[in-house]
């Protein structure tokens, strides 16, 4: 494990499977890259539709839309692209297939660096799994270094035994960087996910306990 900063990427292309993933999970990691001047482009391969929260009322896939190009704003972020695969169904497409538009924006936006959820899924959803095997076929094909997100192990067990939950955390020795971070904008961000931040959600307990830092693995260098 080093303490030590991100990479000096100018171009940083964030996939993910959901609206709001680029909030609760990425949302600290990506606003520490935008205020180091880094263009960021956040992909998100599903709409979101399937999730069984929703704190607001209305169609889930257009209110999940809109509050993506809001928290993306709020995050620095410049580039948003959403897709139709549907929701809770990734594992059903091919990780080529998924790779596909990946590379289109990847190309588009002159990535220099891809961040993605750990392969784990983090919080262990097929989706989550699925999204980050896609983006590190398109690294493994663009040559592009892949930072994966993730928990400390100890992090994982407390709020597993908290919440009943399936996260999956790794030990220090195995994670790469840990990464001072201000969660300011990360704060605002996942408010602007009306629909899925709900009070009780252990979301907030998570962002307690990871307090100033996240944590990251090289998944492709």
């Amino acid at each position: 494990m080093i303490a030590n900063g991100l990479p000096a990427w100018r171009s940083v292309l964030a996939v993910v499977a959901h609206p709001d993933d680029e909030s609760f999970g990425l949302g600290a990691i990506l606003s520490t890259f935008a205020e180091r001047g880094a263009e960021l482009a956040v992909l998100s391969l599903t709409r979101g539709e399937a999730s069984t929260l929703q704190g607001v009322a209305g169609d889930l896939g257009e209110i999940r839309a809109g509050e993506l190009a809001a928290a993306a704003k709020a995050l620095g972020v410049s580039t948003v692209e959403l897709l139709h695969y549907p929701d809770g169904h990734l594992a059903d497409k091919s990780s080529d297939e998924l790779a596909i538009p990946t590379i289109a924006l990847a190309e588009r936006v002159s990535a220099q660096g891809l961040l993605v959820f750990d392969p784990t899924g983090v919080t262990g959803h097929p989706d989550h799994r699925q999204a980050t095997a896609a983006a590190t076929a398109v690294a493994r094909k663009l040559a592009l270094p892949t930072l994966g997100w993730t928990l400390p192990d100890t992090v994982a067990d407390i709020l597993n035994r908290e919440y009943g939950m399936s996260f999956i955390g790794h030990g220090l020795a195995d994670i790469d960087l840990v990464v001072p971070v201000d969660r300011s904008r990360q704060n605002q961000a996942v408010c602007l996910h009306a629909s899925q931040a709900l009070p009780t959600s252990a979301l907030w307990r998570r962002l307690e306990l990871l307090g100033p830092f996240e944590y990251l693995r090289w998944l492709h260098a």
